[in-house]
């Protein structure tokens, strides 16, 4: 492809999986115990994201990857400080609140917006991309609703490969039902990619690279518009932990619809 694409990917922060996670109710409604104490990292849907996009770029010449990401600039900023090591990109940051409790429509409009606002971003060369899922935000439309408000139609979810030809089209690798995949092929950008888990490993660590990204990370943090999410009518009757429940019985012989008729016997309790 003579130009290369525009690779704009949206990845939002979360709470580390590591730490005690406690829903815990607030004056805005539901949310995370202390949540803006605890240790944040990159979503890790996105995360596959940005390395596959980092990967894209740099066999595509003339290629640029954008990093937007919706979130308290306190966090961001922690959070950038280990991604900004990894592969190179340009950040675009919005304020705004954390956690699994947000709308995913009034999420998507304000990325949306995000990305329209990129000086020089170019429609025809754009590739959408972000997590198939999320350890936050995981409604599994957010990604799909970013399209279609940028007027994206094409759009593939559950994303493990790509791979593009000279003319600028690519070929998608999909994940489906029963273990298996969907190929598909696309005319060319603009596209969004829900990205699985991919293929590639996480990128080590490059402090060169980290200091090229975080001369124009801090700027970008500071102009960072602020934004509110609103519920949009949402809204929770109670959060708590799942219960745990362990009741082991050893049998043998068993037929094998015997033990489902117990499964479903054990669910419907």
């Amino acid at each position: 492809m003579a130009n290369g694409f525009q690779i704009v990917v949206c990845a939002s922060i979360v709470p580390d999986p590591l730490q005690t996670l406690e829903p815990a109710a607030g004056a805005n409604g539901p949310g995370l115990k202390n949540e803006m104490m605890l240790p944040a990292v990159l979503d890790p849907w996105a995360a596959a994201g940005l390395y596959e996009a980092a990967n894209l770029a740099a066999k595509q010449a003339g290629s640029k990857v954008y990093l937007v990401s919706l979130g308290p600039k306190a966090k961001l900023q922690q959070v950038m400080m280990t991604v900004a090591q990894k592969v190179p990109f340009e950040l675009v940051a919005v304020d705004g609140p954390l956690g699994g409790f947000t709308d995913a429509q009034a999420t998507a409009a304000a990325l949306a917006e995000a990305i329209a606002a990129i000086p020089g971003l170019e429609r025809e060369r754009m590739l959408l991309f972000g997590g198939w899922e999320s350890a936050s935000r995981g409604a599994g439309v957010t990604m799909q609703v970013v399209g279609e408000r940028l007027g994206v139609t094409d759009q593939f979810q559950g994303v493990d490969q790509i791979t593009v030809d000279a003319d600028g089209s690519f070929e998608v690798l999909e994940r489906v039902e029963g273990g298996k995949h969907q190929v598909s092929v696309c005319a060319g950008a603009p596209a969004v990619l829900g990205w699985a888990t991919g293929s590639l490993p996480e990128p080590r660590n490059n402090p060169q690279v980290g200091m090229a990204n975080m001369r124009g990370v801090m700027p970008a943090l500071q102009k960072a518009k602020s934004v509110k999410l609103d519920a949009n009518g949402l809204s929770y009757v109670s959060v708590s932990l799942p219960k745990q429940q362990r009741e082991t019985r050893l049998v043998k012989d068993m037929p094998e619809d015997e033990i489902a008729r117990e499964i479903v016997a054990w669910i419907e309790e």
